[in-house]
């Protein structure tokens, strides 16, 4: 097994035992304190944005790469958990399905609680949502979160990790002395990873039209995230034993905002058949009913299913990769 397919494995069986560590000592949380520093008035805000959307996520990709290098230099074995808990600290899947089913079973019981809690799933005002309305943004916030939060920082580990494992053989002869393939592979994927992570977490700190700071994040995380948000709907669609989801969900990009979310939005309105509705943004499916109590939990369901089947073809991929480049 490879070095890489280990840190999937450890990264998912972490996110399965402790969902999230605590925010003060997250680093995704201290890397958002230093994106905190961007959000002020700039003379040139689009330049100074720019700026910080090049140096920000590279400085988080070169530490944490440099982290797992170090320690796959030590011992192989070493920079395989430093690469899992890389990938554990740029994913999440446990704690936004946590999240997801308590704003709904509240939207049952308290629906200002609903609301309040709901803050940790979207970033939009809910004090006048109705409870159909709160559910509505939970299932859009799982299906976008899973392509944001776990699909892209995923796929960017696996694809790099593999590339680089494929690359670095068939040079052999520059590569320096000591150097471990399978090591550079994971470093370069945990890198991917954390890239990917840095540049989403911009995004949703600045890219709001009223931040002109934020116009370079929002149009980069556009970009990343055109695939990921794809293979998303691909991977909701297949969790719901639904493919014509995806041909449903076409017709309705035109409405959200996002070059991007609505194809996983649009997957999961169409597969169980719900209304998706962000007040004065957006209106998926507009012809069903907003969901139900019973909707919403069994988006939650498909989605976790969706996410467990990304890990599972992160770790496939790492492995079969590994194969490859150990053939050739």
């Amino acid at each position: 097994m490879s070095l890489s397919t280990v840190a999937v494995g450890l990264a998912l069986a972490l996110d399965a035992a402790v969902g999230e560590p605590p925010t003060r000592v997250h680093p995704v949380a201290w890397f958002g304190r230093l994106v905190g520093h961007l959000d002020r008035a700039w003379a040139r805000p689009r330049a100074a944005g720019a700026l910080g959307t090049v140096a920000l996520p590279l400085a988080a990709a070169v530490a944490v790469g440099g982290v797992v290098a170090a320690a796959g230099a030590w011992r192989p074995l070493a920079g395989a958990v430093a690469g899992g808990v890389a990938l554990f600290l740029t994913t999440s899947l446990r704690r936004l399905l946590s999240v997801a089913r308590e704003v709904t079973a509240l939207t049952g019981t308290d629906i200002d609680a609903a609301r309040s809690e709901l803050r940790a799933l979207a970033g939009r005002d809910a004090s006048a949502l109705s409870a159909d309305e709160v559910r509505s943004a939970v299932v859009e916030s799982v299906a976008e979160n899973l392509a944001d939060g776990l699909v892209a920082p995923l796929g960017a580990f696996a694809a790099l990790a593999v590339a680089v494992g494929v690359v670095v053989p068939s040079g052999a002869e520059s590569v320096p002395a000591g150097v471990d393939p399978a090591v550079a592979a994971l470093a370069f994927g945990a890198a991917g990873a954390a890239w990917v992570k840095a540049v989403n977490t911009m995004d949703s700190m600045l890219g709001y039209r009223s931040k002109p700071v934020g116009w370079a994040p929002a149009r980069l995380d556009d970009v990343v995230m055109w695939v990921p948000a794809r293979v998303g709907a691909v991977l909701i669609a297949a969790a719901t034993l639904s493919p014509g989801s995806l041909v449903a969900a076409r017709r309705w990009l035109d409405r959200v905002p996002s070059p991007n979310s609505g194809w996983p939005m649009g997957t999961i309105a169409a597969a169980i058949d719900v209304r998706l509705v962000k007040p004065g943004a957006y209106d998926i499916n507009a012809d069903a009913p907003l969901p139900t109590v019973e909707d919403a939990e069994r988006a939650v369901r498909r989605v976790g299913l969706a996410g467990l089947a990304t890990y599972v073809g992160a770790g496939l991929a790492t492995y079969v990769g590994a194969g490859v480049f150990t053939w050739a």
